[in-house]
Protein backbone atom coordinates (compact mmCIF):
# COMPACT_ATOMS: atom_id res chain seq x y z
CA UNK A 1 0.00 0.00 0.00
CA UNK A 2 3.01 2.51 -0.52
CA UNK A 3 1.66 3.89 -3.49
CA UNK A 4 -1.97 5.28 -2.28
CA UNK A 5 -3.48 6.56 -5.90
CA UNK A 6 -6.35 4.74 -6.46
CA UNK A 7 -6.67 3.62 -2.84
CA UNK A 8 -9.88 4.22 -1.09
CA UNK A 9 -10.14 5.15 2.98
CA UNK A 10 -13.44 4.19 5.03
CA UNK A 11 -13.09 6.92 8.11
CA UNK A 12 -15.71 6.78 11.29
CA UNK A 13 -16.03 10.11 12.99
CA UNK A 14 -14.69 12.06 10.18
CA UNK A 15 -16.90 15.29 10.46
CA UNK A 16 -13.98 17.18 12.28
CA UNK A 17 -11.25 16.62 14.86
CA UNK A 18 -9.08 13.79 14.29
CA UNK A 19 -10.99 11.91 11.80
CA UNK A 20 -11.00 15.05 9.56
CA UNK A 21 -7.43 15.74 10.00
CA UNK A 22 -7.06 12.03 8.67
CA UNK A 23 -9.46 12.80 5.82
CA UNK A 24 -6.92 15.74 4.43
CA UNK A 25 -4.01 14.20 5.15
CA UNK A 26 -5.07 10.94 3.07
CA UNK A 27 -6.81 13.19 -0.07
CA UNK A 28 -3.86 15.36 -0.29
CA UNK A 29 -1.83 11.86 -1.12
CA UNK A 30 -4.86 10.90 -3.70
CA UNK A 31 -6.51 8.76 -1.10
CA UNK A 32 -10.07 8.88 -1.83
CA UNK A 33 -12.38 9.44 1.32
CA UNK A 34 -15.60 7.88 2.91
CA UNK A 35 -16.51 9.08 5.86
CA UNK A 36 -19.30 8.79 8.59
CA UNK A 37 -20.27 11.29 11.09
CA UNK A 38 -23.89 10.68 13.30
CA UNK A 39 -25.45 14.16 12.38
CA UNK A 40 -26.61 15.18 8.18
CA UNK A 41 -25.88 18.73 8.60
CA UNK A 42 -22.13 17.77 9.70
CA UNK A 43 -21.63 15.29 7.35
CA UNK A 44 -22.35 17.94 4.39
CA UNK A 45 -20.56 21.10 5.74
CA UNK A 46 -17.53 18.23 6.53
CA UNK A 47 -18.03 16.79 2.97
CA UNK A 48 -17.60 20.79 1.54
CA UNK A 49 -14.86 21.78 3.14
CA UNK A 50 -13.26 18.32 1.96
CA UNK A 51 -13.93 18.85 -1.36
CA UNK A 52 -11.22 21.94 -1.61
CA UNK A 53 -8.95 19.26 -1.16
CA UNK A 54 -9.29 17.20 -4.18
CA UNK A 55 -11.77 16.35 -7.00
CA UNK A 56 -15.75 16.30 -5.89
CA UNK A 57 -15.61 12.13 -6.86
CA UNK A 58 -12.94 11.56 -4.07
CA UNK A 59 -14.67 12.45 -1.42
CA UNK A 60 -18.07 11.50 0.16
CA UNK A 61 -20.02 11.72 3.69
CA UNK A 62 -22.68 9.20 4.99
CA UNK A 63 -24.71 9.74 8.39
CA UNK A 64 -24.40 7.01 10.34
CA UNK A 65 -24.04 5.72 14.14
CA UNK A 66 -21.08 4.08 14.77
CA UNK A 67 -23.29 1.94 17.42
CA UNK A 68 -25.74 1.08 15.89
CA UNK A 69 -24.59 -1.71 13.30
CA UNK A 70 -27.44 -1.90 10.95
CA UNK A 71 -26.26 2.65 10.47
CA UNK A 72 -22.66 1.18 9.95
CA UNK A 73 -23.31 -1.48 7.51
CA UNK A 74 -25.55 0.55 5.48
CA UNK A 75 -22.81 3.30 5.21
CA UNK A 76 -20.42 0.78 4.06
CA UNK A 77 -22.30 -0.99 1.94
CA UNK A 78 -22.82 2.24 0.04
CA UNK A 79 -18.90 3.16 0.13
CA UNK A 80 -18.15 0.34 -1.15
CA UNK A 81 -20.45 0.14 -4.37
CA UNK A 82 -19.70 3.93 -4.71
CA UNK A 83 -15.50 3.90 -4.80
CA UNK A 84 -15.65 0.06 -5.96
CA UNK A 85 -14.10 -1.33 -2.79
CA UNK A 86 -12.23 -0.46 0.87
CA UNK A 87 -8.31 -0.08 1.51
CA UNK A 88 -7.93 1.62 4.38
CA UNK A 89 -10.50 1.66 7.52
CA UNK A 90 -10.11 4.42 10.05
CA UNK A 91 -12.40 3.71 13.44
CA UNK A 92 -12.07 6.94 15.06
CA UNK A 93 -15.33 7.74 16.04
CA UNK A 94 -15.71 8.51 20.07
CA UNK A 95 -17.34 10.22 22.95
CA UNK A 96 -16.47 11.36 26.54
CA UNK A 97 -18.49 10.96 29.60
CA UNK A 98 -16.20 11.97 32.59
CA UNK A 99 -17.30 11.25 36.42
CA UNK A 100 -16.77 9.35 39.36
CA UNK A 101 -18.59 5.87 38.96
CA UNK A 102 -20.91 6.50 41.53
CA UNK A 103 -22.34 9.22 39.77
CA UNK A 104 -21.94 8.24 36.52
CA UNK A 105 -25.05 7.64 34.28
CA UNK A 106 -26.19 4.22 32.99
CA UNK A 107 -26.87 6.30 29.45
CA UNK A 108 -23.09 7.61 29.98
CA UNK A 109 -21.76 4.11 30.40
CA UNK A 110 -23.79 2.81 27.20
CA UNK A 111 -23.24 5.46 25.05
CA UNK A 112 -19.34 5.81 25.77
CA UNK A 113 -18.89 1.57 25.49
CA UNK A 114 -21.42 1.26 22.45
CA UNK A 115 -19.37 4.55 20.21
CA UNK A 116 -15.78 4.36 21.58
CA UNK A 117 -15.91 0.06 21.92
CA UNK A 118 -18.30 -1.53 20.36
CA UNK A 119 -18.15 0.68 17.73
CA UNK A 120 -14.67 -0.30 16.56
CA UNK A 121 -16.14 -3.89 16.12
CA UNK A 122 -18.73 -2.69 14.15
CA UNK A 123 -16.48 -0.76 11.92
CA UNK A 124 -14.31 -4.01 11.21
CA UNK A 125 -16.85 -6.64 11.60
CA UNK A 126 -18.39 -5.20 8.05
CA UNK A 127 -15.34 -4.21 6.37
CA UNK A 128 -13.13 -6.93 7.13
CA UNK A 129 -13.81 -8.90 3.79
CA UNK A 130 -12.38 -5.55 1.85
CA UNK A 131 -9.73 -5.43 3.90
CA UNK A 132 -8.73 -9.14 3.42
CA UNK A 133 -10.14 -9.25 -0.08
CA UNK A 134 -7.62 -6.05 -0.50
CA UNK A 135 -5.00 -6.69 2.11
CA UNK A 136 -5.76 -3.64 3.52
CA UNK A 137 -5.07 -1.42 6.82
CA UNK A 138 -6.95 -0.93 9.25
CA UNK A 139 -6.33 1.63 11.99
CA UNK A 140 -8.64 2.27 15.21
CA UNK A 141 -7.94 5.17 17.74
CA UNK A 142 -7.14 4.65 21.03
CA UNK A 143 -6.03 6.77 23.30
CA UNK A 144 -3.28 7.12 26.23
CA UNK A 145 -6.17 6.36 28.66
CA UNK A 146 -6.39 3.05 26.74
CA UNK A 147 -3.33 2.09 29.17
CA UNK A 148 -3.09 4.80 32.23
CA UNK A 149 -6.22 4.88 33.90
CA UNK A 150 -7.40 7.99 36.30
CA UNK A 151 -10.23 8.98 38.25
CA UNK A 152 -13.78 10.07 36.54
CA UNK A 153 -12.96 7.69 33.79
CA UNK A 154 -14.01 4.58 34.65
CA UNK A 155 -16.09 4.33 31.26
CA UNK A 156 -13.88 6.05 28.85
CA UNK A 157 -10.96 3.74 30.41
CA UNK A 158 -12.82 0.52 29.91
CA UNK A 159 -13.67 1.90 26.15
CA UNK A 160 -10.52 2.30 25.47
CA UNK A 161 -8.39 -0.09 27.21
CA UNK A 162 -10.58 -2.54 25.41
CA UNK A 163 -9.83 -0.90 22.06
CA UNK A 164 -6.40 -1.42 22.33
CA UNK A 165 -7.01 -5.24 23.43
CA UNK A 166 -9.32 -5.63 20.86
CA UNK A 167 -7.41 -3.62 18.14
CA UNK A 168 -4.18 -5.99 18.83
CA UNK A 169 -6.02 -9.22 19.06
CA UNK A 170 -7.82 -8.70 16.22
CA UNK A 171 -4.49 -8.29 14.32
CA UNK A 172 -3.25 -11.56 15.19
CA UNK A 173 -6.54 -12.68 13.55
CA UNK A 174 -5.98 -11.10 10.72
CA UNK A 175 -2.27 -10.73 9.78
CA UNK A 176 -2.45 -14.09 8.31
CA UNK A 177 -4.48 -12.36 5.19
CA UNK A 178 -2.33 -9.85 4.86
CA UNK A 179 -3.95 -7.43 6.54
CA UNK A 180 -2.38 -5.08 8.97
CA UNK A 181 -3.73 -3.17 11.71
CA UNK A 182 -2.41 -0.66 14.69
CA UNK A 183 -3.35 1.41 17.39
CA UNK A 184 -2.87 4.76 17.85
CA UNK A 185 -3.09 5.99 20.76
CA UNK A 186 -2.59 9.50 21.18
CA UNK A 187 -2.29 11.86 24.74
CA UNK A 188 -3.58 15.76 24.44
CA UNK A 189 -5.17 16.42 21.38
CA UNK A 190 -6.41 19.51 19.67
CA UNK A 191 -9.82 18.63 18.82
CA UNK A 192 -13.41 19.34 19.83
CA UNK A 193 -13.92 16.05 22.35
CA UNK A 194 -15.48 16.58 25.01
CA UNK A 195 -17.10 20.11 24.09
CA UNK A 196 -13.75 21.89 23.59
CA UNK A 197 -13.21 24.28 20.80
CA UNK A 198 -9.51 23.94 19.81
CA UNK A 199 -8.01 28.03 20.80
CA UNK A 200 -4.22 29.70 20.50
CA UNK A 201 -3.91 28.44 24.00
CA UNK A 202 -3.73 24.55 22.33
CA UNK A 203 -0.68 25.33 20.53
CA UNK A 204 1.76 22.72 22.46
CA UNK A 205 -0.64 19.64 21.64
CA UNK A 206 -0.68 17.50 19.34
CA UNK A 207 -2.60 18.68 15.94
CA UNK A 208 -4.99 16.18 14.11
CA UNK A 209 -3.13 17.19 11.10
CA UNK A 210 -0.06 15.35 12.94
CA UNK A 211 -2.10 12.35 13.53
CA UNK A 212 -3.53 12.74 9.60
CA UNK A 213 0.37 12.57 9.13
CA UNK A 214 1.30 9.72 11.35
CA UNK A 215 -1.15 7.72 9.41
CA UNK A 216 0.56 8.56 6.06
CA UNK A 217 3.69 7.43 7.54
CA UNK A 218 2.04 4.22 8.81
CA UNK A 219 0.48 2.94 5.38
CA UNK A 220 3.78 3.91 3.56
CA UNK A 221 5.72 1.75 5.61
CA UNK A 222 6.99 -1.27 4.04
CA UNK A 223 4.54 -4.13 3.65
CA UNK A 224 6.91 -6.45 5.28
CA UNK A 225 7.02 -3.85 8.65
CA UNK A 226 3.91 -3.29 11.44
CA UNK A 227 4.02 -0.63 13.84
CA UNK A 228 1.46 -2.34 15.33
CA UNK A 229 0.60 -0.24 18.79
CA UNK A 230 1.86 3.43 18.76
CA UNK A 231 1.75 5.66 21.92
CA UNK A 232 1.84 9.16 20.73
CA UNK A 233 1.51 12.54 23.54
CA UNK A 234 2.94 16.09 23.16
CA UNK A 235 6.78 16.94 23.55
CA UNK A 236 6.12 19.38 26.75
CA UNK A 237 3.00 19.25 28.18
CA UNK A 238 2.01 22.94 28.59
CA UNK A 239 4.61 23.91 25.97
CA UNK A 240 7.77 25.16 26.27
CA UNK A 241 8.65 27.42 28.96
Amino acid sequence: MIHLTQKTAFITGGTKGIGFGIAQALLSQGVSVAFTGRHKAGVAQAQELLKHHCHDSDVKGYTADVGVFDDLDRAARSAVKDFGGIDLVIANAGVGHFAPVHELSLDQWHETINTNLTGVFYTLKVLAQQLIQHRGYFISISSLAGTNFFGSGSAYNASKFGVTGFTQAAMLDLRQFGVKMTTIMPGSVATYFNNHTPDDSDFWKIQQEDIGQMVVDLIKMPPRTLPSKIEVRPTVPGGLK
